[in-house]
């Protein structure tokens, strides 16, 4: 009867020690929930901006093509004028080659062609028509090769100003290839910023779903220890044979701490945060203190007692060569040694006794003497 009463205000005190710690952990849900808004804030900026450097590097990518296309127009009008200037100049070189050699016949035989046409003609009206002509021709040539002149300053000055257009282009398309190559740079650097916020966001938001689900729990276990019938009244008998056994899962175990629990630690990890660089020998179920602990198959006590490592514990022989250990229990066992147990049978409570680093259960599954993962049995 003693036993039962200072069971229910353990209990009770633990239940208040729980609600507290669980507005807190509602306190600390609101803090990450406000930092989540904050981060899906800076997310969808982040996605704008992008958005928007996006479209700015496909816009100059654009006026790139576009540059580069009248570019390209604009050498073949360069290519089409430099063969009209070579095309003037001959031209021009070959009339003033031709108004040369007439021009020096005729001075090398001007008085004789003189006479000879004096001579030749029928009449003076005739002599001076002849020599008419030859002023005629000497006239018609000065004209082409001026006409010829004026084609080629025409065409190069086509040509400059081809030139110029097309070295304004060139100084256009550097320009555009500057502000494209910062533009996509930009780009990068906001692609990183977001694919960082959206990992930070990620990793947030699984806290948030870990804080949740553990607040969640512990204001269970403060309502279940507050049932007057509950499993934490201190209705139970010290061996838990007069409750209902629990069992959880398809596996050959049910799990030993289900509900209220989550696991902290898992079979052959090395915890060195704690110090310990050896393999863990089974898995940690860390939950709030007094949390049930049932047994994971039917079986005998072989030890239920203190030990300086373990704390409080019990250890169960299921048969051949398969044997649980439950480590760190907040009081003593509620089951003895010689006592037969079922499968799901309340055994104890979680706690933080032995060498332990906070409330937890420590299962252990040993098959013929050799710790075994105990994932594999439930």
């Amino acid at each position: 009867m003693n036993k039962g009463k200072r069971l229910l205000g353990i209990l009770l005190v633990g239940a208040l020690t729980v609600g507290m710690v669980w507005t807190a952990k509602a306190a600390n849900v609101s803090d990450m929930k406000d930092k989540q808004q904050q981060l899906e804030d800076q997310q969808k900026k982040a996605e704008s901006e992008k958005a928007s450097l996006a479209a700015k590097v496909n816009a100059l990518s654009a006026s790139m093509q576009q540059a580069e296309a009248d570019l390209k127009q604009k050498q073949s009008e360069i290519e089409v004028a430099e063969e009209e200037l070579i095309a003037a100049k001959l031209d021009e070189n070959k009339q003033y080659e031709n108004m040369k050699l007439r021009i020096r016949y005729m001075y090398e035989n001007g008085n004789v062609n003189f006479i000879e046409i004096f001579i030749e003609s029928n009449s003076l009206a005739d002599f001076f028509a002849k020599t008419e002509s030859i002023s005629k021709i000497s006239e018609y040539d000065r004209k082409k090769l001026e006409e010829f002149q004026l084609t080629v300053r025409a065409v190069e000055e086509k040509e400059l100003e081809l030139q110029a257009e097309y070295q304004t282009l060139a100084k256009l398309q550097e320009t555009i290839a500057t502000q494209q190559a910062e533009a996509k740079a930009l780009l990068a650097e906001k692609a990183s910023e977001l694919a960082k916020i959206n990992a930070d966001l990620s990793t947030l938001k699984g806290q948030i779903k870990r804080a949740e689900d553990e607040a969640k729990r512990q204001q269970e276990l403060a309502e279940a220890n507050q049932k007057p019938n509950g499993s934490g009244s201190g209705s139970s008998s010290s061996s838990g044979q007069t409750e209902t056994p629990v069992v959880s899962g398809n596996g050959f175990f049910t799990h030993p701490c289900p509900g209220m629990s989550y696991q902290s630690s898992y079979f052959e990890e090395v915890r060195q945060g704690i110090g310990d660089t050896t393999p863990h020998k089974g898995n940690d179920y860390a939950a709030p203190r007094g949390t049930p602990i049932y047994a994971a198959a039917a079986g005998t006590v072989i030890i239920a007692g203190y030990s300086s490592s373990a704390g409080y514990w019990v250890v169960i022989d299921h048969g051949n060569g398969l044997v649980t250990k439950y480590m760190h229990m907040f009081e003593r066992p509620y089951v003895s040694a010689k006592q037969k147990v079922v499968k799901g049978q309340h055994i104890g409570g979680v706690g933080s006794t032995g060498q332990s680093t906070g409330n937890h259960l420590h299962f252990q599954v040993e098959l013929n003497g050799k710790p075994v993962n105990p994932s594999n049995y439930l």
